[in-house]
């Protein structure tokens, strides 16, 4: 009997330690499709930091790298220099990307680094029980905003993808999410083409995922995929908003 649907060789054997209805598993998957439509797991090092998917190390197939929380980009960019022939990539959540490791993200980013960036956008600090997010809502409860984020004393949100569009050194900026079979596809296509500039050596991608966490937001899988449709893509809209090869901005 042909086989129709299999897991990735760059995705290991091992269960997910995932919350049910957690949506790091698809990308993950997508992650891993890409490698092997590359052909790449053997020059691959993947950069996982703190957060949730702290232990990612067990689930790629590729070399990985554990990094100190908000650190991956400065990492990626020691391994990169070092070995310029390998493909190197990190996988980071919004608490560590956007909050601690801003400053890392961000001149990375400006420096033209040639490294992939997969970034989670769940809205919600997940690993650590639930706290605001640089990325969280406006008026989004959590456990550190019982009555919702006040944007007069706790700012606006930080939109990633909009503010490193602006850097010279960026090649790829694209917003994505995995809410639903059209846009899975979309976000498999994305992470190739951010895998791809990289192969071709044009500089630094971000691919930001919009991703779910049931279990923070209080919610059930399917209505916590509701919840991403009607809050989080309206605030944080999906499109392409640097590409260097396709004009520029959304």
């Amino acid at each position: 009997m042909a086989i129709v649907f299999d897991r990735p060789k760059a995705l290991t054997d091992v269960p997910f330690h995932y919350c049910p209805g957690c949506t790091h598993g698809i990308i993950h998957r997508l992650v891993a499709e890409v490698m092997d439509e590359f052909d790449i797991e053997g020059k691959t090092i993947g950069i996982c930091p703190v957060g949730c998917s702290v232990m990612a190390y067990d689930y790629f197939a590729c070399d990985m790298i554990e990094a100190p929380h908000g650190r991956a980009p400065a990492v990626a960019t020691g391994v990169k220099r070092a070995l310029p022939q390998n493909i190197v990539f990190t996988y980071q959540g919004d608490g560590d990307l956007a909050a601690i490791g801003t400053a890392e993200t961000v001149h990375a980013a400006a420096r033209g680094e040639n490294i992939t960036v997969i970034f989670i956008n769940n809205a919600i600090y997940g690993m650590t029980g639930g706290q605001m997010a640089p990325t969280t809502l406006p008026n989004q409860v959590t456990q550190t905003t019982p009555y919702g984020r006040d944007v007069s004393s706790a700012g606006y949100p930080i939109k990633m993808s909009e503010m490193l569009s602006t850097l010279d050194g960026v090649c790829l900026a694209q917003r994505v999410s995995v809410d639903s079979i059209i846009n899975i596809v979309a976000t498999k296509k994305a992470i190739k083409k951010a895998f791809q500039y990289q192969i071709e050596g044009k500089g630094f991608s971000i691919v930001e995922v919009l991703s779910t966490c049931p279990t923070n937001w209080g919610l059930s899988p399917e209505e916590s995929l509701q919840w991403l449709r009607e809050n989080m893509i309206p605030y944080y809209p999906l499109g392409v908003y640097k590409d260097v090869e396709g004009g520029g901005a959304k």
